[in-house]
This record gives structure tokens, C-alpha cells and sequence, in this order.
């Protein structure tokens, strides 16, 4: 029997998962959510239960994001197949769950963390990072946007940070996401499992839970040393706060600095239409509640699961042939049209709503 994907484990009054697919750097099939998505509400209800926590396995990643490379498969292979509808919608549940858990979810992040990952620590209520720690939303290098809440989580970042983050793939580290608020502390690899010890020890029992499980963090957080962002805010902002997609270049490309340069290249790299539509998403969800966001999310991911998009372009070239050469339809910014955009935006039949 091969090893299951996510292991579960009561001790102590946690509930701990660890994504469990080191190899392939515990990127997330529609098997592990289909088993969060059994397990968190037993935990939710279970009085002996006080809090959980989420671990990643082995000593690269938490998680990489979401296997992308099984929805590719099977629109190759199996065209009238169902992971593609309902990848997404197991998915972005276990996000809302995450979001409105009634109980302490604390991811231990101790290494690679994005796309698919962070949408399983970014909407809990505490994210803990050490010096491994890697975060991207790299959605569009494959022709998707950043989804599992993206839309949320972004546009609440300072300035125009969640802009540049979605579009140009950037990645951070620990430093600047705890200076960001993508995470809310910082712990030495080290002192990981002391931490996790500690929770267990603890009480969190009463109302103030997420204030007692601050409390222990605080125990166990060092300086992370010193961020990189702040010195490139100004840029940022002056950049990526532009209205579209072409402003955002035409500004880029009046900037001497070799900083607004290498963003340049990174755009000119990725998808126009991914592009496009992940600056569509920002706005229209910058003042939406995580259940219209996620809504928003997954009519746009269905419309990215159809044969002849740009996403399974992108995979083929990044993960499937790995030619690092997609062919994009449109192959410029200037071809992008309104109502492609649109497009992405539309109700489909099976709508993801929430109560």
C-alpha cells in the first residue's frame, strides 16, 4: 500500500496534518483536499481538539502549490474528466473552511510555500515562517491568476504590493513576508517542533484561543533580519498602481532602475492574458467578502480549465516538456481584449456559493 498523501494525527489536544508528498514537494492533489475536507469538521467539533496545525513533510517545502500537472493530464487524456471542475471547488471549500475555522489554525512553515499552499496557511489564523521559507503566487508563469483567495489576501496587502506579488511572480522571504503581514512571525527551523511542544502544552481553551496561541509564538519568535521591501515600495507603488495592464509597462519602461528592468523582463515572459485577467480580478475583488472572492475565483479557474487555454499551454511548457517556451494566445499585451477579459468573469452552470 503506498503512503497516504496527508497523515493525521491527534496529540496532546492538537490536531496535526502534514501534507505528506516531500518528492514532489507536497504539492497538493485533489485527494488531500478531498481528506481535509473530511477531517476539518470532525476536528472543528471535537471538544478535544484546541487548536490545529498543519506541517508540510520533509525538509524543502510546505507546499508547492497545487498539482497542476495532473489537470494537464487529464485534458489530455481524458477531455470529458471531472478533476478540472471539481479540483477548484474541493479546493476553494477547504480554503473557506480555513478562513471561517472556529479554532486556531496554525501552519509551521518551514520552506517552500506557494500558490495552492498559501491558500491553506494565509487565510488561518496564524502562519509561522523560519529561515527556508520561500513565498510566490507564480500563477501566472503557468496562464492562470493567483486564485485560493488571491483575490482576498492581496488586495489587502500595503500599497500596490498585492498588484506587483500576483502579476510578476516575485518571490519573498521571510523577512519581507512577515514585514508585509503574509505571515506573522518568524521561528528558526530549530525551534519548530519546540514550538509545536509548547501548543500542545498550553492551554487555549476559552474564547481568547488566537490570543493564547499568540502568546506562545511570542515565546519562540527571533528577527527575522532586515526586509527588502520597504526600499522598493516607492517603485511598487508608482508602478503597479496603474490602472491597466499597458500603464503598468509604459511606466516600467520609463524607470532607470535596474529593479523596474528585471520586472519588465519578468512580464514580458508570462502570459498577456493571464496577466490581464489577474488585474481584473484584483479590482473586483478588492472590497468582496472571502465568499464572493471565491465565487469570483472559481468561475474565472473554470473558464482557465478549458482546452486551448493559456493555462495548459503554460503547464506543458513549465512541467510537461519543460521547452520553457509557451506560446501565447494572444502573444502580446496589445491583443488582449476586453471581452476576453470578460469572459472569465461569467456565471458558469455550477457556481460555487456559499451559505
Amino acid at each position: 500500500m503506498s503512503e497516504a498523501e496527508i497523515l493525521f494525527d491527534v496529540k496532546d489536544g492538537l490536531g496535526i496534518m502534514t501534507l505528506n508528498r516531500p518528492k514532489v514537494l507536497n504539492s497538493l492533489s485533489h485527494g488531500i483536499i478531498l481528506e481535509m475536507e473530511r477531517v476539518m469538521p470532525e476536528w472543528e467539533k471535537d471538544p478535544s481538539i484546541k487548536a490545529v496545525v498543519l506541517r508540510g513533510a520533509g525538509d524543502r517545502a510546505f507546499s508547492a502549490g497545487g498539482d497542476v500537472a495532473g489537470l494537464y493530464r487529464e485534458m489530455r487524456d481524458n477531455p470529458s474528466g471531472t478533476l478540472r471542475r471539481d479540483f477548484f471547488r474541493d479546493e476553494y471549500i477547504v480554503n473557506r473552511r480555513i478562513y471561517r475555522y472556529a479554532k486556531p489554525w496554525i501552519s509551521l512553515i518551514d520552506g517552500i510555500n506557494m500558490g495552492g499552499g498559501v491558500g491553506l496557511s494565509a487565510h488561518g489564523s496564524h502562519s509561522v515562517v523560519t529561515e527556508k521559507y520561500l513565498f510566490a503566487m507564480p500563477e501566472t508563469t503557468i496562464g492562470l491568476f493567483p486564485d485560493v483567495g488571491g483575490g482576498y489576501f492581496l488586495t489587502r496587502l500595503p500599497g500596490a504590493l498585492g498588484t506587483f506579488l500576483a502579476l510578476t511572480s516575485y518571490r519573498l522571504k521571510a523577512a519581507d513576508a512577515v514585514w508585509a503581514g503574509i505571515a506573522h512571525a518568524f521561528v528558526p527551523s530549530a525551534k519548530i517542533d519546540d514550538l509545536q511542544a509548547a501548543l500542545a502544552a498550553a492551554d487555549l481553551s476559552g474564547p481568547r484561543a488566537d490570543e493564547k496561541v499568540d502568546a506562545v509564538i511570542d515565546r519562540f519568535k527571533a528577527d527575522a533580519g532586515d526586509p527588502t521591501l520597504p526600499a522598493l515600495m516607492p517603485e511598487i507603488d508608482r508602478c503597479f498602481s496603474a490602472e491597466t495592464l499597458p500603464e503598468i509597462v509604459a511606466k516600467l519602461k520609463k524607470s532607470n532602475s535596474e529593479f523596474a528592468q528585471k520586472q519588465l523582463a519578468a512580464l514580458m515572459k508570462l502570459s498577456p492574458l493571464s496577466m490581464a485577467i489577474t488585474l481584473a480580478q484584483l479590482k473586483a475583488c478588492a472590497n468582496k467578502s472571502f465568499e464572493d472572492t471565491m465565487t469570483i475565483e472559481y468561475r474565472m479557474s473554470q473558464r482557465c480549465m478549458q482546452k486551448g487555454h493559456d493555462f495548459f499551454e503554460g503547464v506543458r511548457a513549465l512541467l510537461i516538456d519543460k521547452d520553457q517556451k509557451p506560446q501565447w494566445n494572444p502573444p502580446t499585451i496589445d491583443g488582449v481584449t476586453a471581452a476576453m477579459v470578460e469572459e472569465h468573469f461569467r456565471p458558469v452552470a455550477n457556481d460555487l456559493f456559499f451559505d
